[in-house]
């Protein structure tokens, strides 16, 4: 895979600091992406760093909120890595449409929010207001893959 160097997002994540992951391969019976028209899923990402779960465990048991919002990041710069291997170029992005945030808590913890906050202020910090606000939404779960403490999934518009 040949990663752009040049374009205003590239630009942008080098101003941030930001160098996206090696996307992650499929786990089981589905792809990281599908384009249809001009609409583009991005699958469930989780908090994998070199082939570990960051931050593992249960929010409100084992994780307080900063780590959680930061794994809920983590899962953002791995949508993020998806997207780009898929269309080539982050600069087709045109609009994040929805963000599905998905936090595996205790049942009392009610901050789910907070948590996804961690994505979608790395999507506005990266693409700008115009493009990088959204619509989510950020609910509990019982669990979620590998023990991960978040998962979220992306709806983005892209150009042809």
């Amino acid at each position: 895979m040949t990663i752009p160097t040049t374009g205003r997002i590239e630009a942008r994540l080098a101003e941030l600091g930001i160098t996206l992951p090696v996307p992650g391969r499929s786990v089981a019976n589905f792809v990281p992406c599908v384009l249809a028209g001009q609409t583009l899923y991005i699958s469930g990402q989780i908090s994998f760093v070199d082939g570990a779960v960051v931050h593992p465990g249960k929010v409100g048991r084992e994780l307080g909120i900063d780590d959680a919002k930061d794994a809920a990041r983590i899962c953002g710069l791995n949508a993020l890595a998806q997207a780009r291997a898929f269309l080539g170029d982050l600069d087709r992005i045109t609009r994040i449409s929805m963000v599905h945030g998905f936090v595996n808590a205790v049942p009392e913890f009610t901050q789910h929010p907070v948590v996804i906050n961690g994505v979608s202020d790395l999507l506005v910090e990266v693409f700008g207001e115009e493009i990088g606000r959204h619509a989510r939404f950020a609910v509990g779960s019982s669990s979620l893959p590998f023990n991960t403490p978040v998962e979220v999934a992306i709806i983005a518009e892209v150009a042809p």
